[in-house]
């Protein structure tokens, strides 16, 4: 029994190991990406997956100021956006467009 149990540990071992290093070739593949997202058009789904530490609710804000105020001339402009602060905004600069 205790031979079955070794195999089948170092069996997932081996498998596990493939499978992250396999993983992490994806990663490395796709780091050259550029992510970029026009704040003027995105819907609530783009704003959330594609801006870093943007959930639903920001990316609902985001939307309402559009509504209420009209396309962002400034990407600083986004400040007024209840939720959104300087911090934000610089961890996305080259990720928004406007």
């Amino acid at each position: 029994m205790s031979v079955f149990i070794n195999t089948l540990l170092l069996s997932f071992c081996l498998f596990t190991s493939g499978v992250i290093s396999a993983s992490e070739k994806a990663i490395d593949k796709h780091e050259g990406i550029e992510i970029v997202v026009n704040i003027n058009k995105a819907d609530i789904e783009e704003l959330d997956t594609l801006l870093i530490g943007v959930g639903e609710s920001k990316a609902q804000a985001i939307i309402d100021y559009r509504n209420e105020n009209g396309k962002f001339t400034t990407i600083n402009e986004l400040a007024n956006v209840k939720g959104i602060g300087e911090k934000l905004i610089e961890k996305n600069k080259n990720r928004i467009k406007l």
